[in-house]
């Protein structure tokens, strides 16, 4: 599983027009599922994500969580980060998780995230998505839960 996290001022997700999901100072979170993916995977990366200290103390330093700062996080399904580009001018998408697998596994990561009791909003999954984000910093981490 893989995810870019990016410390934000705010964030939303529309589809179809509709907004589907806003949140203020936080997490935009792009999820990437791969085969080979578990549980497992699911709760190390929530684990990480609401602990991750990236935000800044009162010494301008990057020591507190999003657990720390009550922050909001606003997921989104990116099968494209599984995306291989290292031959040809298309990209292949095979190493992406089919529906089948990926949906549970993004369910879980949810899941995991709303037990913190911070505000966590969603895209949906396999929709076109228009994502709309203000990057503080900017700050943008990748993490492999393998």
């Amino acid at each position: 599983m893989r995810a870019i996290i990016q410390r934000v001022d705010s964030a939303s997700v529309e589809i179809e027009g509709n907004m589907a999901g806003s949140i203020g100072r936080g997490f935009m979170i792009l999820l990437g599922i791969t085969h080979a993916d578990t549980d497992k995977d699911a709760l190390f990366l929530a684990d990480k994500a609401l602990n991750l200290r990236v935000f800044d103390d009162k010494d301008g330093k990057m020591n507190l969580s999003l657990m720390d700062v009550k922050g909001e996080i606003l997921v989104v399904s990116q099968f494209t980060l599984y995306g291989d580009a290292s031959r040809g001018r298309r990209p292949s998408f095979t190493g992406a998780a089919h529906p089948a697998h990926a949906i549970p596994l993004y369910d879980k990561f949810i899941c995991e995230l709303r037990k913190s009791k911070l505000k966590i909003e969603t895209g949906r999954f396999g929709a076109d998505m228009n994502v709309n984000l203000c990057n503080h910093g900017p700050v943008t981490i990748i993490i492999d839960s393998r």
